[in-house]
Order: C-alpha cells, then structure tokens, then sequence
C-alpha cells in the first residue's frame, strides 16, 4: 500500500515483502525519498522484510500515522462477510442498489450491476460492501477489529461506510502487521475464508514472484487519502 502528500493529497504504500531477491534490487536505489522528490510530492514508503525482521521506511513517523483505510478495509471486510455468512461465497450476487451516490463516489458505470464479492474485490466496487456492512452490523465489525487488533475503532458513524468516511484510521505499520497474519494464516479466521481472500488478491503469479495487492482512496474534508 505509498505515503503521499502534496496540497490536499495523500497517498500511502505499504509493502509485506517475503522475496528477498526482488528487495535486492530495489535496495540498490539509494533511498526511498527519490520516488516522492522525482514527482515533486512529500511522502513516506513503509516496508517489512519478512526473512529478516527489518522494518525500512523514509519516514518512520509517517508508518506510525493513522488515517482512513478507503477500500484496503476490503481485505478486513472480505474476512468478515464470509465468516458472518453476509454472503454465502465469493461469488454470491449483491443486487444492484438504486440510491447510488455518483457525487459522494464518482461516475463509474462499469460497477452499476449486481456482483459478488470477488468482483467487488477486483474492481473495488465499494456499493457492494457498504451494502453488505449494513447486514453485518457495526458492533460485529467493532468485535472483529478489536480481536485481531486493527485500527482505532472509531466506527460508529452516521453511514455504512465508515471506512471512507468518519475517524476510523489505521496506520501503515497496523496494515503490514494484518497483511502478515494473513499471509502467515494466523489472523483468526477459518482457513476457507483466509484462502477465498488470498485468491481474491492475487494479481500476478509467475516463477519469480506473487504479487498479492489492494488500492483504496477516498476524499474527506478536503482531503484525498490514497493507498
């Protein structure tokens, strides 16, 4: 998931990193700042080596910084639809709802149909979990964060969709330390959702690597938070 920021945008990226041979490579750049200043943008790089426990960053203070998790929350929420039996699988269909705000999430006509889960996760297609957030329940959702330790809880807005909206936040380093028990199958969810979720990720699969990944953004109070 890049930490940007520049006027009123900010974007994060935060990286789970288990190839050693792709990291060396990317070690040989001197520093991790040359990506923001090249753009001209101010931002931060989190990265966790998982084969040797290191920590790398550009900005250790900004790893640490919590803010809105826009659709990176998908990868919590898939977890918990599932387990909750909001829907039965990945491929269930969500109907397509008529009360679509274009203003508040863009014009994105490719999303205005009926889909499941996998879909919803690939297109981030947001509708479909904010509708499903409403058969979960806050308190299931509070319940689920505090047990794996994610986020702020502050949840409890007037909307559905409180991680786009309201105070809920979550810091770079919280998101690693979730992506880690995901990959590590410890995060405590069944071993069938943990997979469902792991196949849902994958976006590149070849001899040299995996690629597992999530984008989120969102606008609040004059603020674009990107990841």
């Amino acid at each position: 998931m890049i930490s940007c920021s520049n006027n009123r945008h900010w974007i994060r990226f935060v990286l789970l990193l288990v190839n050693t041979t792709f990291w060396s490579s990317l070690s040989a750049q001197k520093n991790l700042q040359h990506y923001f200043d090249d753009c001209g943008y101010e931002g931060s790089i989190t990265i966790f080596d998982y084969n040797l426990g290191k920590w790398i960053s550009n900005d250790f203070r900004d790893s640490h910084r919590a803010t809105l998790p826009a659709s990176t929350f998908k990868i919590i929420n898939t977890l918990i639809v599932l387990e909750t039996e909001a829907v039965k699988d990945e491929y269930e269909l969500v109907p397509w709802i008529d009360d679509y705000d274009t203003v508040k999430y863009s014009h994105r006509p490719n999303i205005y149909h009926a889909m499941g889960i996998k879909e919803a996760f690939e297109l981030s297609a947001g509708w479909v979990y904010r509708e499903l957030a409403k058969a979960v329940g806050k308190e299931t959702y509070l319940s689920f964060l505090e047990r794996i330790t994610y986020g702020n809880g502050q949840i409890f807005i007037d909307d559905p969709d409180f991680w786009n909206f309201g105070d809920f936040a979550v810091s770079p380093v919280n998101q690693i330390e979730i992506l880690k028990s995901v990959y590590e199958e410890t995060i405590p969810f069944s071993e069938q959702s943990i997979n469902k979720l792991k196949s849902m990720m994958l976006m590149e699969d070849n001899e040299n690597y995996k690629l597992s990944a999530k984008t989120g953004w969102t606008s609040q109070n004059g603020v674009s938070i990107g990841w």
